[in-house]
């Protein structure tokens, strides 16, 4: 399974459009989650129209992403495999054994906030975050994610768009 993975957006209306290199990847998955600051509901409605979304809310987002379906915090879970979503994990010191004990049944926490992309896999928590791909800020280039998940586990893979 291919879930393709966003967060930090910060869409509203024409401003900040997802770039073109983001498209392919999201039209060829068969899920999309979105770790938050979405800020316009259009761009969740445009991701719906080609997969199943999960979306939660970031400090960014108004009471229309909310009422679009967004929620503090979200937990999907595809062949045998936990995600949990949030939009803010914290600070970096102590977020893998933070994040364990907000979601201890959890193989993976996809988060955003930081625009600073990270796919780190202890075998037990994949600590994710895609990066922003419309407003790098301190990351170096603008950046999305896929998560490959199968019965035998789940890989992630951050990169440019």
């Amino acid at each position: 399974m291919k879930v393709a993975v966003l967060a930090d957006t910060h869409t509203m209306g024409t401003s900040r459009p997802l770039p073109p290199g983001a498209w392919p990847h999201i039209e060829t998955a068969d899920h999309v989650i979105h770790a938050g600051d979405v800020c316009d509901p259009a761009l969740l409605d445009e991701l719906a129209a080609l997969a199943p979304v999960t979306v939660v809310a970031g400090n960014c987002d108004g009471w229309d992403v909310r009422d679009w379906g967004a929620s503090d915090e979200a937990v999907v879970t595809f062949g045998g495999i936990e995600i949990a979503v949030v939009h803010d994990s914290g600070p970096s010191a102590a977020r893998r054994s933070r994040m364990r004990r907000r979601f201890p049944t959890a193989r993976v926490v996809v988060f955003g906030h930081s625009h600073i992309p990270m796919n780190d896999d202890d075998d037990d928590l994949l600590l994710f975050n895609p990066g922003s791909p419309t407003w790098k800020r301190r990351a170096p280039v603008t950046t999305m994610g896929l998560l490959w998940v199968d019965g035998d586990g789940v890989e992630g893979d951050v990169f440019p768009v």
